[in-house]
Parts: C-alpha cells; sequence; structure tokens
C-alpha cells in the first residue's frame, strides 16, 4: 500500500519530481554540460568547432605527430569516433595525416600553419566564454570545480 501512495503522491505533485533528480549528481553533471555546450557552440559561430573538434585540435598542436590511437585515448572516445572529428578537421585544412615509419597502418596527426592559428584564436574565444559563463564564481571555486571534475574523472578505469 505504502508504494501506491507513494506513486500517487508524485502525480499529483509534480514540482516535487525535479527535486529527487537535483540531488543527483549525474543530473547536475549534465544539466551543466547542455549548458557550457550550448555557450560553447554560441561563443565559437556557426563555422566554428563543436567541442570534440576543439579538444581534438588543442591536443594535435600540444602532441604534433600524435598518432591516432593515442589521441583516442586521450580524448576518451572510441577510435572510430575519431575518424570523422579527423576527417573534418583534415578536411579543412587544419592537420594533416602522416605516415608513421615502420607501421604502415598507423598514422600521425600534426597541425598544419591554420591549424595552429585557428586553434590558438579559437582558445581565446573558449577562454572568454568560459570566464563568462563561470563569472559568479570566484576564481578559488572555479580551481574546485575543475579538481573535483578531474577527480571524478580519475575514477574511469
Amino acid at each position: 500500500m505504502a508504494r501506491a501512495a507513494d506513486a500517487s503522491q508524485l502525480r499529483t505533485r509534480p514540482e516535487d519530481a525535479e527535486i529527487d533528480l537535483e540531488g543527483l549528481v549525474g543530473y547536475n553533471l549534465k544539466r551543466a554540460y547542455v549548458v557550457v555546450s550550448s555557450d560553447f557552440r554560441r561563443a565559437l559561430g556557426e563555422d566554428g568547432f563543436a567541442p570534440r573538434q576543439f579538444s581534438a585540435l588543442s591536443l594535435i598542436v600540444q602532441f604534433p605527430e600524435i598518432i591516432q590511437s593515442e589521441l583516442a585515448r586521450k580524448l576518451g572516445i572510441e577510435r572510430s569516433g575519431l575518424v570523422s572529428i579527423v576527417d573534418d578537421l583534415e578536411g579543412r585544412g587544419l592537420v594533416s595525416r602522416m605516415p608513421v615509419p615502420g607501421d604502415r597502418r598507423v598514422q600521425a596527426l600534426t597541425p598544419t600553419k591554420d591549424g595552429r592559428s585557428a586553434y590558438l584564436n579559437a582558445r581565446d574565444v573558449v577562454r572568454a566564454h568560459e570566464a563568462a559563463l563561470l563569472s559568479d564564481l570566484a576564481p578559488e571555486e572555479v580551481e574546485t570545480l575543475i579538481g573535483l571534475l578531474q577527480k571524478i574523472r580519475k575514477t574511469e578505469a
């Protein structure tokens, strides 16, 4: 009987259903990601980078000649999911694929001059977007937030 009463209470008070969700980390992370991602895309414009493209280009600029499997590992995505991202960046003239001596199956990625320039420009826009988005947080809170998110990421096996 108690279950029926609980279920009927949720149906009659739908505003209470959200209260349960508000206490869940996953729900809040997803909602925060939607806000950050949407603002990220708005900041970079229609012809800008999606978050995954920006992340991939960032790592390719920082680690020239990174092999695709290592890039996928650093991004936390499947290698098969990386192919379309690299294809897009290559198609835009921002990266190039190079054979790796001794292993014809492996390709290294390197940024082009335009790729480095596009990344630096986008990085400035992304930093400004994050500063504006997080302007209600104190610098220490931003540092704490990043630290906590990194701690969660480190639990990934």
